[in-house]
C-alpha cells in the first residue's frame, strides 16, 4: 500500500498528470499564427507593436501553463540525441509558419540549431510542431525525424 501511495503522490505532483494535449496543440497553433501575422507586417505599420506585444503574452502564457513539462521532454530529448546542447524555453523550438507544416514537415532552418551526436558535422535542429504535437529533428533538407510525440 505505501508503494501505492508514493506512487500516487508522484503522479499528482507531475507535470505530467493533468496535461491536456488538446490544449497544448491549440496553443502551439495559435502561437504559430500569430508569428506568421506579426511577419507580413512591415516594422512600421501601426499594429506592429501590438501584434508584437500580443505575440510576446502568448509565449509567456504558453511558456507558464506547458514549460515544465516541455523541458522535461527537450531535457530527455536533449540527453538522448544531443546532450552537448542547451535546453532553451519551449517558444524557442516553434517555426515561424504553418505552410510547410501543413506539407509535412518544419521549414529548413526553424526550430533551435542542436549539436547531434547521430549526424555529426550536420546542421541539425530540434522543432516543436503541432498536429500532432511532436518534435523533429530536422537534419539538411532530407532528414525529418519525429523524436517524441505528445
Amino acid at each position: 500500500m505505501q508503494i501505492v501511495t508514493s506512487i500516487l503522490k508522484f503522479v499528482q505532483n507531475s507535470s505530467l498528470a493533468f496535461m491536456n494535449i488538446d490544449e497544448l496543440n491549440t496553443s502551439l497553433v495559435e502561437i504559430i499564427r500569430k508569428k506568421e501575422e506579426l511577419s507580413k507586417l512591415p516594422y512600421n505599420d501601426v499594429r506592429y507593436d501590438d501584434v508584437e506585444e500580443e505575440l510576446h503574452d502568448m509565449e509567456d502564457d504558453f511558456n507558464d501553463t506547458y514549460g515544465e513539462y516541455l523541458e522535461e521532454v527537450l531535457e530527455e530529448v536533449h540527453e538522448r540525441l544531443c546532450p552537448d546542447s542547451d535546453v532553451l524555453l519551449p517558444t524557442a523550438y516553434l517555426p515561424n509558419n504553418l505552410t510547410a507544416m501543413e506539407a509535412g514537415t518544419p521549414a529548413q532552418r526553424e526550430g533551435v540549431w542542436v549539436d547531434s551526436d547521430e549526424f555529426p558535422n550536420k546542421e541539425a535542429r530540434l522543432v516543436l510542431v503541432p498536429n500532432p504535437t511532436r518534435l523533429i529533428l530536422s537534419v539538411g533538407t532530407k532528414i525529418q525525424k519525429e523524436v517524441w510525440k505528445a
